[in-house]
């Protein structure tokens, strides 16, 4: 049995959750989520928690233990803190604008690239930081998802560290191009 899936999910107050058959749904203050489990494994209420139990034995099916109790259990936070994302637009002249789910981003490109969300994300901008997108959810997946694709469409690169990129991360910078040697 994995570790991950031996531990009970708790449910906080203000979260409801629906099981019928292998359709689970998780209702709370930011919204509803929805998620078809594996018939490999089975889900159950008891007082404020969920369990989740594996059907079988076989090695295949035990990594599905852990990963149906995890993708539960951020199905729980979205709906009672939700999620967010931080990107960071670096370059002169390239900047963005938010409007709900729709994003429209000036990149260096001769055009600009207008990007429609699905609706359970919305971009927002930084108060403190105007270089800064917030990227908010209550679907983990959905989120990461639109997060990477808004990354894609200018990646950070090595020498000026121009492009999008996440906050956090750490962009390794390459030397340019030096003069020739004893000249």
């Amino acid at each position: 049995m994995s570790r991950i899936g031996k531990s009970p999910i708790s449910l906080p107050s203000g979260v409801e959750v629906t099981i019928n058959g292998t359709e689970i749904t998780v209702k709370g203050p930011g919204g509803t989520l929805k998620r078809t489990v594996n018939p490999k494994i089975s889900v159950e209420k008891i007082e404020n928690q969920l369990i989740v139990k594996l059907n079988s034995d076989l090695y295949e099916d035990k990594g599905l233990h852990g990963l149906f109790r995890t993708l539960l259990n951020n199905m729980v936070i979205g709906v009672t803190k939700g999620y967010e994302k931080r990107l960071e637009v670096i370059g002169v002249g390239y900047r963005f604008k938010t409007s709900g789910s729709k994003i429209t981003l000036n990149l260096g490109f001769s055009h600009p690239i207008e990007y429609k969300a699905p609706d359970i994300v919305k971009f927002e901008e930084d108060p403190d930081n105007k270089a800064v997108i917030i990227i908010k959810s209550i679907d983990k997946e959905a989120l990461g998802e639109v997060a990477a694709k808004v990354r894609s469409f200018r990646p950070p690169e090595p020498y000026k560290g121009k492009g999008v990129k996440y906050v956090e991360e750490r962009i390794v910078r390459k030397a340019g191009k030096t003069a020739a040697a004893g000249k």
